[in-house]
């Protein structure tokens, strides 16, 4: 019995297996990497926004803060938001208060080619960071 055709067919099976699983690999890979860099620029946001004086300069060092992040990081966002919430300048002196930052980034994910994937995933985190009591604030 001639077994050379079947074998030709196990190994187009066996390296297809093998390129889907690196390709999913690749997916997850991506997926935590933007997670975790999604959370540092979160924490690097607030931040930023927590030694601003005023609520409007801590909105912009904090997107500033955010974007410039995830770039140093790598990760390729088609689309940054950052959300600051600023209520905490509005408190007066010596009254504890804080700011949180939100960044949400759209990863791309067409470009894997791995079936069942959505062409992008939409990753988003919060940190929140708390303002010094006893220096002034302005809005």
């Amino acid at each position: 019995m001639n077994e050379q055709g079947s074998v030709t067919v196990e190994a187009i099976l066996a390296i297809t297996a093998i390129v889907l699983l690196i390709l999913f690999g690749v997916a997850v890979g991506r997926i935590t990497v933007a997670g975790a860099a999604v959370e540092a620029a979160a924490r690097d946001a607030a931040r930023q926004a927590s030694i601003a004086r005023t609520a409007s300069a801590a909105s912009s060092n904090a997107a500033t803060s955010a974007r410039a992040s995830l770039m140093s990081q790598g990760v390729n966002c088609t689309a940054v938001t950052v959300e600051v919430n600023t209520k905490g300048f509005g408190r007066p002196v010596g009254v504890p208060a804080d700011v949180s930052a939100t960044v949400s980034c759209t990863v791309p994910l067409a470009d894997l080619a791995f079936p069942g994937l959505p062409g992008q995933l939409k990753r988003h985190a919060t940190s929140i960071s708390p303002l010094d009591p006893y220096r002034g604030r302005g809005r």
